[in-house]
């Protein structure tokens, strides 16, 4: 379908691709993966013409159409959000048009016997077909179905583009790509605009999609899920591996041992050999073989290490400074902006040490509660940070408000105060910006080389309440992995918003779902919360379909609803009876609790435990455990009262 061949792009002298080549074949799903700085993003560009190769050429069929979707783009102005989406089917409207102005030519024409009207009508009769096949004749409800899926209300649609936020206005972009039905899509970090709902929707619709796919993430359970090609950039070469990306890393670790173990081999031969040349250089009887031998290394090509396989990221939060037990309380907070009510009487608690997930579809308020505990916003209600809580934050945009004309080292020094100041370079080189890098201006970094400065910032001084907004967006799944090691080894408080569910897997314990302006609280980890999503989703999904046909829309919801198999019958009483068990063992956690606090309160009314300093600490501990246990009852119960009434 796609061919490159020998492809060679040079920045200032220095070669990015080397001679590269593959093809892209019809309904291949390719994943292109390599350290940031490799050339991922360049080589869509290239495939989709926004940039020329310094040499070699990239062959593309007339009739293939390309969609691509970039990491930053420039959004149109003046058009609410359905006109916007509907210029991806401007071409429909033109090929209308050309049958109207052939059908007027040949209504006015009476040279009937001619070749030049013989050929209109020809064309004419193929311009109808072809019309025929590519409009269903209702693209407005393919258009709904996409932005819904893609996270939409349907009262979006009439309001105007400039009113969303940057990530929301790349949902639309994507959506005109993805009506358009190009036959390859090239899809630069698509997820990271889209939360964990959306990004399942498009993970199915790629994998129906009859379009060949070549994308660029760092969501490892996204590239799994859609890829089946895994095509590599290192130093200037590429891989290919015929496989996903999960069998790619086994591969090609693999692969970099061989690698090794060839370059070492290279290595004895080149010591020998110049050990040779130097020991018989000035031998007459040696003349011939030393000057073969010389010959020989000016001809040998010297092999390489991959220079990431070499390079560690290698990041530690300072310890935590103490704090108060609960970190975070909040209690019938609301929030709204003008007549939009966006949060409405919510609660929680985040006890110290605990690592918890803020997720649900973007524009659900996650950002505005961090915003309210930052105290960056006003609300109503009741928000109270702990003791001695020290807040650092990462904010999605951390990258973007870096100073561009600084460079790397300046950026740090600009920040750092005290001892730190003297191990600056040292920090920098455990973010992988050693020796000459750190001389890089901001502006000529990747995206994700910009976020690990950014996050640089944040370990300059000891927190104990880390909120981090996306912190994975643009790094790579090397940085990935350290970043979520160095969180779980934290020994403070985590509150991270992210739709990376690879990231948040194994890293939190507690999931708040962010939905109709409330917060709900999902004990247990990210796919234990989705597990139970997906499960309604399908059910909505189901009823939805229902009531879009014609016939009774509540007998069919019965017939569907009759048709719960055994085995989603067992699987639901399962469910139900560890949820009444969870409920019976907090209850019983509350009765002791309870007990215990009025013995303490009995013996509080003796004068000498009346002023002992430490009993009463020991008794409003027990309070709040019991506060939190109450707390943890509530939602417990709501979550069995659910699951019954399923």
């Amino acid at each position: 379908m796609i061919s490159i061949e020998q492809l060679r792009v040079e920045f200032g002298g220095t070669p990015l691709f080397d001679d590269i080549g593959f093809l892209i074949n019809p309904k291949d799903r390719i994943a292109l993966v390599g350290k940031n700085g490799a050339g991922k993003t360049t080589l869509l560009k290239l495939i989709s013409g926004k940039m020329s190769p310094t040499k070699g050429r990239i062959v593309i069929p007339k009739d293939l159409t390309v969609g691509y979707l970039p990491q930053h783009m420039i959004h149109n102005e003046g058009t609410t959000v359905m006109q916007e989406t509907e210029k991806a089917f401007e071409h429909i409207k033109e090929l209308k048009q050309d049958i109207d102005r052939m059908g007027t030519e040949l209504a006015t024409r009476t040279d009937y016997d001619s070749e030049d009207y013989h050929r209109i009508i020809e064309k004419l009769s193929h311009t109808q077909e072809y019309l025929q096949i590519v409009d269903g004749g209702n693209y407005q409800a393919e258009i709904e179905k996409t932005l819904v899926g893609l996270g939409f209300d349907r009262t979006d649609f009439n309001r105007q583009c400039a009113e969303f936020s940057g990530g929301w206005r790349m949902r639309i972009e994507l959506a005109k790509i993805i009506l358009q039905q190009p036959d390859l899509l090239l899809l630069d970090e698509p997820t990271n605009h889209l939360d964990i709902e959306s990004i399942q929707w498009f993970e199915s619709f790629l994998i129906a999609s009859g379009s060949a796919v070549v994308l660029v993430s760092h969501d490892r359970a996204f590239i799994d899920a859609v890829t089946t090609r895994t095509i590599e950039i290192s130093l200037g070469k590429i891989y290919d591996y015929q496989v996903n990306y999960s069998k790619y890393v086994e591969l090609r670790k693999e692969r970099h041992e061989q690698q090794v173990r060839a370059y070492e081999n290279q290595q004895k031969m080149i010591r020998d050999t110049e050990e040779f040349i130097e020991r018989f250089r000035y031998k007459a009887t040696k003349s011939v073989q030393v000057q073969s031998r010389i010959k020989q290394l000016e001809k040998l090509e010297r092999l390489e290490v991959d220079q990431e396989d070499n390079s560690r990221l290698n990041l530690k939060f300072p310890p935590a400074p103490h704090s108060g037990i609960i970190p975070v309380e909040i209690e019938h907070l609301s929030k709204a902006y003008g007549d939009h009510l966006v949060l409405d009487n919510i609660g929680m608690i985040i006890n110290r040490g605990e690592k918890v997930a803020f997720v649900g579809k973007n524009g659900e308020g996650k950002s505005t509660l961090v915003k309210c505990i930052m105290n960056e916003i006003s609300f109503s209600g009741k928000l109270k940070l702990g003791h001695q809580v020290k807040i650092g934050y990462f904010a999605q945009n951390q990258a973007a408000l870096l100073d561009e004309n600084l460079t790397v080292f300046q950026t740090i020094d600009h920040v750092a105060v005290g001892d730190i100041r003297t191990k600056i370079r040292d920090i920098l080189g455990a973010f992988m910006f050693g020796g000459e890098a750190s001389d890089k201006k901001v502006k000529v970094l990747s995206g994700g080389e910009r976020s690990r400065l950014a996050m640089i910032r944040l370990l300059l001084e000891p927190v104990n309440l880390l909120i981090l907004d996306e912190p994975t967006n643009h790094l790579d799944m090397r940085s990935k992995d350290v970043l979520k090691e160095a969180i779980k080894a934290f020994n403070g408080t985590a509150i991270i918003v992210s739709h990376d569910r690879e990231f948040l897997d194994g890293l939190v314990t507690k999931v708040y779902e962010f939905g109709n302006k409330k917060v709900r609280e999902h004990l247990g980890g990210i796919y234990d919360f989705l597990q139970y999503k997906k499960m309604q989703n399908l059910q909505e999904l189901e009823i939805n379909t229902l009531q879009q046909k014609k016939e009774a829309v509540q007998e069919e919801k019965t017939s569907s609803e009759n048709k719960l198999n055994y085995e989603a019958r067992k699987e639901l009483s399962k469910k139900i009876r560890k949820a009444e068990k969870e409920v019976t063992d907090v209850e019983m956690q509350i009765a002791a609790l309870e007990t215990e606090i009025k013995q303490m309160e009995t013996v509080l009314q003796q004068p000498e435990k009346a002023s002992d300093s430490e009993f009463i600490m020991l008794f409003q501990k027990k309070q709040r455990e019991l506060e939190q246990k109450l707390y943890e009852w509530e939602i417990l119960s709501e979550t069995l009262e659910e699951l019954k009434n399923n």
